[in-house]
C-alpha cells in the first residue's frame, strides 16, 4: 500500500506545461482555500425589524393563544409560522414602566421610570418627567449601526422638561429618526361622548380641595374680623392671589383638556391637535407603509406601537360593529388587518426573510374598563387572574411572537419565562452591535432559546414591580418542572369577587387598599398558572426552603438597584402650562390640522381590507 504524504497526495503529473502547471495548481489552491475561508467567515446580513405592541391587549384576545371568536388571522399566521412565547412577562403591569423596560431592556426601577406616588404613568402631555437621556434604547443602538429607524403610534415616556420645545424626553432624543404618533396615553377624555375616568375623578378631587381650601380661608377672614386670630389684611391678599394664579390655568386645563393633552406629532411637530381618531389606524398603517418602502434598500427598525386597545376605544367604519365583541373586538381585528398590511408590503417587496417581526402587548388586558352603558371595553386575560395594573398573570402574561421566515422554524412553542425586556438584547445582537457593559442589561437574548441552541431560560429569577413597590418574584427552579411565584403584597378586590379594583379604576401598590403576606403568598405556576391555590407548609413539603431562596435572590436584586431621580415623582407628573405643547396660540385653543396628505389616502385600492 503507498504511504501517505504530504496533503494534497502526490499524483503522477499531467503533461500540462511542467512547472507553470505546479504554479497554477499552487495559485488555484491558495483562491481556493481564501475563498472558503471568506465565506465561512462572512458576517450574516443584518436583519430588519418590526417590533409591534398594542396596548391593552389580553393575551386571551387572539386566536393562537385560544380566542374562538375574534379574527385575528394575521396575528396568527406569525405564530404558525414562527415561534410563540406561553410565558411572556411584561415587566410591569402598566404602560409607562412596561415601555421603558421594553425599551432599554432594564426593570424601570433602574431609570427612575416607577412611582412611588399613585400616578403610575404620565397622564399629561406637559409633565416634565421621561425616560431619562443617559439610558440607552435599542433604537440609539441601531442607529448608530447604521438602521434607519422609526416608531408610529404611542410613545408614553415623556416629552419636554423645562421648556415647551426643549424635546428633551422626545423619541427623536432616544434614537428614532422619524416619529408619528402620540407621546401620552390615550384616554376617555380625547373622544367626545365616551365619557371620564380620570378627569371625573380629579375634577372631584380639586372641587372637594378647593372647597375645604375655600372654607378655611373665609373661616380665618371672620375670626380675624371679629378679633379672636390677627393677620395683616395683605397676608389674605396673597393668598387669594395665589387661589386666582392656581385655579385659572386649572379651569383652563380641564375646559380644554381634549385639545392640550390629545394630539398628534410628525417629529417635532405637532400636526394635529386634539387628535382625530376617525380611520387613525389607517394613517398609521400609511406611515408604517411608507417607512418600509423608503428604508427598503437599507436596515431599518421600525416600531409600531398601535394607540388601540386602550379606551376610549375607537374603529373605523369599515371595523364597526364587524365583530363578536364590541367596539373592542372591532379594535383588535383593525389591528390584525394593520399587520396584515404590514406583512403584505415587506412580502411584495422581498423582505420578509430579512425581516424580525415581533409581537406583544405592552400588560395585560384592563378588566376595570366598562363603559356608562355597561359594555365592555377591556379585553380577556384567559385563564389568568387580574389584569392590567396587577402582577397577577392576567396583569403581566402578555402574547409573545417572533417570526423570521428561514431562520425561526414554523410552530416553534417555548413554554420557558421569557420577558419583553429580552427584546433588547436580542435585536441589538442580531443587528451586529454589542450589548452595553456599563450597566445591568436584565433582559437575555431570546435567540437561543428559539433556535433550540438552550432548552431553559436562563431567566431563573424574575421580579414583578407594582410601580415602585417589588410585589411578587417568579423562580423558575434548575432541574425542576415548578415556577414559583411568591406575592408580598395584592391589591384588594372591589368588588370581593371580582379581580379587579372597580372602585379606583386602577388596583393600588400601597397604602390601605392592598393586603401584605407574611409569610409570602406562595404558588407553582407550573400546576396552577390561575393561581387559585396558595400552597402552605402543609400542602408542599419545601415550602419555606422555597420562600428562603426566593429571599436571598430578592436581597440579591435590591442590592443591585440604583438611587436615581425618580421620573414619576408628583412634581414630575403634573401638568405645567410652561411645557404645554400648542399648535396654535392659546386664544386659538391649540387648534390645527395638517395631516391632510393621510387623509387622501384612506383605504387606497391596492391596499384595500380583503
Amino acid at each position: 500500500m503507498e504511504e501517505d504524504g504530504p496533503w494534497p497526495p502526490h499524483k503522477a503529473p499531467l503533461d500540462c506545461g511542467g512547472e507553470e502547471s505546479d504554479l497554477e495548481m499552487k495559485l488555484l489552491l491558495v483562491l481556493t482555500f481564501l475563498l472558503t475561508i471568506n465565506v465561512l467567515c462572512a458576517t450574516p446580513p443584518r436583519p430588519n425589524f418590526v417590533l409591534i405592541m398594542v396596548d391593552d391587549l389580553g393575551i386571551g384576545d387572539v386566536g393562537c393563544y385560544g380566542n374562538k371568536t375574534l379574527r385575528t388571522p394575521n396575528i396568527d399566521r406569525l405564530a404558525a409560522e414562527g415561534a410563540k412565547l406561553t410565558q411572556h412577562i411584561a415587566a410591569s403591569p402598566l404602560c409607562t414602566p412596561s415601555r421603558a423596560a421594553f425599551m432599554t431592556g432594564r426593570y424601570p426601577v433602574r431609570s427612575g421610570m416607577a412611582a412611588e406616588s399613585i400616578f403610575g404613568a404620565f397622564i399629561f402631555s406637559a409633565s416634565s418627567g421621561g425616560l431619562p437621556e443617559n439610558e440607552i434604547t435599542f433604537a440609539e443602538i441601531l442607529k448608530m449601526e447604521g438602521y434607519s429607524t422609526g416608531l408610529i403610534g404611542k410613545w408614553h415616556l415623556g416629552l419636554n422638561r423645562e421648556k415647551r420645545n426643549d424635546f428633551y424626553h422626545h423619541p427623536l432624543n432616544h434614537g428614532f429618526d422619524y416619529f408619528y404618533g402620540t407621546t401620552v396615553t390615550h384616554l376617555r377624555d380625547c373622544i367626545p361622548g365616551n365619557g371620564s375616568v380620570f378627569l371625573a375623578g380629579a375634577a372631584g378631587f380639586l372641587k372637594q380641595t378647593f372647597v375645604i381650601a375655600c372654607i378655611t380661608f373665609f373661616t380665618l377672614i371672620f375670626l380675624n374680623y371679629i378679633g379672636i386670630i390677627q393677620i395683616h389684611w395683605k397676608v389674605f391678599g396673597y393668598v387669594l392671589l395665589c387661589i386666582i394664579i392656581f385655579v385659572v390655568p386649572v379651569v383652563l386645563f380641564f375646559w380644554n383638556f381634549r385639545n392640550l393633552n390629545c394630539f398628534l406629532l410628525r417629529n417635532h411637530k405637532v400636526i394635529q391637535q386634539p387628535l382625530i381618531y376617525e380611520n387613525l389606524t389607517q394613517r398609521m398603517t400609511n406611515e408604517a407603509v411608507n417607512f418600509i418602502l423608503g428604508n427598503q434598500n437599507k436596515p431599518f427598525l421600525l416600531f409600531m406601537s398601535y394607540i388601540q386597545v386602550h379606551t376610549a376605544l375607537y374603529a373605523s367604519a369599515k371595523f364597526r360593529e364587524k365583530s363578536k365583541h364590541g367596539i373592542y373586538g372591532d379594535a383588535v381585528e383593525e389591528v390584525d388587518w394593520s399587520i396584515g398590511e404590514i406583512l403584505d408590503v415587506l412580502n411584495r417587496n422581498k423582505l420578509q426573510e430579512a425581516t424580525v417581526i415581533y409581537f406583544t402587548s405592552d400588560n395585560g388586558a384592563h378588566l376595570e374598563e366598562i363603559s356608562s352603558s355597561g359594555e365592555i371595553h377591556g379585553g380577556c386575560n384567559g385563564i389568568f387572574k387580574g389584569g392590567k395594573a396587577t402582577n397577577w398573570e392576567g396583569g403581566i402574561r402578555v402574547p409573545g411572537l417572533l417570526y423570521w421566515p428561514g431562520v425561526v422554524k414554523p410552530k416553534t412553542i417555548i413554554n420557558e419565562p421569557t420577558s419583553n425586556m429580552d427584546i433588547f438584547p436580542t435585536v441589538v445582537k442580531l443587528s451586529g452591535a454589542a450589548v452595553p457593559q456599563d450597566r445591568i442589561i436584565d433582559g437575555l437574548d431570546l435567540m437561543p432559546l428559539i433556535q433550540r441552541e438552550s432548552v431553559t431560560s436562563e431567566h431563573e429569577f424574575l421580579f414583578h414591580y407594582c410601580n415602585a413597590y417589588l410585589n411578587a418574584v417568579r423562580w423558575n427552579q434548575r432541574n425542576s418542572s415548578s415556577i414559583w411565584k411568591a406575592f408580598f403584597f395584592s391589591p384588594i378586590f372591589y368588588p370581593e369577587e371580582s379581580e379587579g379594583c372597580f372602585n379606583s379604576h386602577v388596583c393600588p401598590c400601597f397604602g390601605h387598599l392592598i393586603t401584605q403576606y407574611d409569610p409570602p403568598l406562595l404558588f407553582d405556576l407550573s400546576k396552577d398558572p390561575g393561581e387559585k391555590n396558595p400552597l402552605t407548609p402543609h400542602t408542599e413539603p419545601n415550602f419555606y426552603n422555597i420562600l428562603r431562596t426566593i429571599e436571598e435572590a430578592t436581597m440579591n436584586h435590591r442590592r443591585s438597584i440604583p438611587v436615581t431621580d425618580n421620573q414619576l415623582s408628583v412634581k414630575n407628573v403634573i401638568w405645567k402650562p410652561w411645557l404645554q405643547a400648542c399648535c396654535s396660540s392659546w386664544l386659538e385653543f391649540c387648534y390645527c390640522d395638517y395631516d391632510e396628505e393621510n387623509w387622501s389616502w384612506i383605504d387606497p385600492p391596492k391596499y384595500k381590507n380583503k
